[in-house]
């Protein structure tokens, strides 16, 4: 039987203003795959990793997104995965989308990419109602597209992908976990509308200064006045993080995803190895054991590598 393998990227959802919309992939960290077609309808999955995910399709994201896939599917092909996890489930780094992304991206290239793009963000999302409750797609969509994405919509389903400058990104995940169901429960019900405008103008502002290239406006633009002031209270020493690196030259940055991982945005690499030392700094100095990563963006998404 045909295999391959996949490279599933991590990613970084809401870029601080954008709740549940706007999402980038990173080029480090990715998740590992490797998928092969069965004569038998069913779906295998086993783990290399050491995090005792549940192997049953049931269970596990990529199990519920490939039983989407499936349904709409006139193959009556199965398929079995072996899934290695370098992402670590409840990141903040889109762990559980690149088990569903990865999964039906394989999936569909080993049944002849019979879907779109768009269909596998739709089966996808099946995964991640299971890890959070919610489908949503600020995750899955830069995984499977690559770069910034935009979800105007999700149903009906309207995802536009955007242009964006050269940014290196760090990354520091202490090494707690924050569930996505936990930190979606802790939210506001209701927002002020004068919130409300601010974060509409700065929703705005990033959209167009990727699309300009404009490094100040998507540093201004880098502000979250609803979501951000209550999910930091969940991180140890983010406050201290955020501002010792913009004062160090970052373009700003925030909460990836629900947390506990924290980003920043940096122009050239000298600025986001600078921020590196920042969060380590303080993640020892807290006490808290923690990994980083200096990246960049990661413009093409899902990788599949034909053995």
């Amino acid at each position: 039987m045909k295999t391959v393998k996949v490279h599933a990227p991590a990613t970084i959802a809401n870029i601080v203003c954008g709740f549940d919309i706007l999402g980038l992939a990173l080029n480090d960290p990715s998740d590992e795959m490797e998928m092969s077609l069965n004569n038998e309808g069913v779906i295998r999955i086993a783990h290399t990793d050491d995090y005792a995910l549940s192997c049953s399709p049931e269970e596990n994201v990529a199990g519920v997104a490939l039983a989407a896939m499936m349904r709409e599917c006139k193959a009556g092909s199965g398929f079995d995965l072996r899934i290695h996890k370098n992402i670590k489930p409840g990141s903040g780094l889109g762990s559980s989308a690149a088990s569903s992304a990865g999964a039906v991206a394989g999936a569909n290239y080993l049944l002849g990419n019979v879907f779109t793009k768009e269909d596998l963000v739709r089966f996808a999302m099946h995964g991640e109602k299971l890890a959070s409750g919610v489908k949503h797609a600020d995750n899955i969509s830069p995984c499977l597209c690559g770069g910034v994405t935009l979800v105007r919509s999700i149903f009906p389903l309207d995802i536009i992908k955007l242009s964006a400058p050269l940014m290196y990104v760090t990354v520091v995940h202490p090494q707690i976990e924050v569930k996505t169901s936990d930190a979606r429960q802790i939210l506001r019900k209701e927002v002020p509308l004068k919130n409300a405008i601010k974060q509409w103008g700065n929703i705005a502002g990033l959209v167009a200064g990727f699309l300009q290239g404009d490094y100040e406006l998507i540093s201004r633009s880098l502000e979250d006045v609803i979501i951000e002031p209550v999910r930091s209270m969940l991180i140890p020493g983010f406050d201290d993080i955020k501002q010792k690196s913009i004062k160090a030259g970052a373009l700003g940055g925030g909460i990836s995803g629900s947390g506990p991982s924290v980003f920043m945005l940096s122009k050239d690499e000298a600025t986001a190895v600078m921020v590196e030392d920042i969060m380590k700094t303080k993640c020892t100095e807290l006490g808290v054991e923690f990994k980083t990563y200096v990246t960049t963006i990661n413009y093409d998404g899902v990788k599949i590598i034909t053995s």
